[in-house]
């Protein structure tokens, strides 16, 4: 598994872990003074509060996962199995008595803790399970293909290279006449007597009789 799998895999599964906690997991009913029968609710992350924990700590794993080096990235994929184990566990927990998560709801919605009806579990705590097992899987594949993903580098230019245009190494000469500016020519120095006007200008930029008077 390569590490961009890895990462949308997490990622994905923190947010698939999320969708599975936020529906209903737990129905029942109570009776209020004013009302004989009321429906009570409970979401997955009220009833099993690991579950959002996990989901929170998959997200970031995968964020780690993406953007940290070797040593953090075996840490990072460490955690979100720890965090799959924690979804699956939370999620059990509930599965297997689901009574103290509705009489919790119950106290919150209506201040009643005595129950009227049995307790009923949606479909949603054994997805939040699958999810759970999946990060878990998931995580430890990462650990196993780790060792093979490249690591995470910038642009780097080898030390003492020449650069680009041929540049002479350091401690070089350079070649005779090489790098060298030439003197301007002077007004003395054209044929015939002539003056360049641009080496007349120059002369008398600096200072020159352009004539050599």
């Amino acid at each position: 598994m390569t590490r961009t799998r890895t990462v949308l895999a997490l990622l994905v599964l923190g947010a698939l872990t999320f969708g599975t906690g936020s529906p209903t997991w737990v129905t029942t009913t109570v009776a209020t003074a004013l009302e004989p029968e009321v429906a009570v609710a409970a979401a997955g992350t009220s009833a099993a509060p690991g579950v959002g924990a996990g989901a929170l700590v998959l997200l970031a794993a995968g964020i780690a996962c993406a953007l940290t080096g070797r040593v953090a990235r075996y840490v990072a994929l460490v955690v979100a199995a720890a965090a799959g184990v924690l979804v699956v566990v939370s999620t059990l927990a509930v599965v297997a008595d689901p009574t103290p998560a509705a009489t919790a709801a119950a106290s919150a919605s209506s201040g009643v803790t005595d129950l009227t009806s049995p307790v009923v579990l949606t479909a949603w705590p054994w997805a939040a399970v699958a999810t759970g097992v999946l990060a878990v899987v998931v995580a430890v594949w990462g650990t196993v293909a780790a060792r093979g993903w490249a690591a995470t580098s910038g642009r780097h230019e080898r030390a003492g290279a020449p650069a680009a245009g041929g540049q002479a190494a350091p401690g070089t000469q350079p070649a005779a006449g090489a790098g060298t500016t030439e003197p301007d020519a002077g007004p003395e120095n054209e044929p015939d007597g002539e003056i360049d006007p641009h080496d007349a200008w120059d002369a008398l930029s600096r200072g020159d009789d352009p004539t050599g008077r």
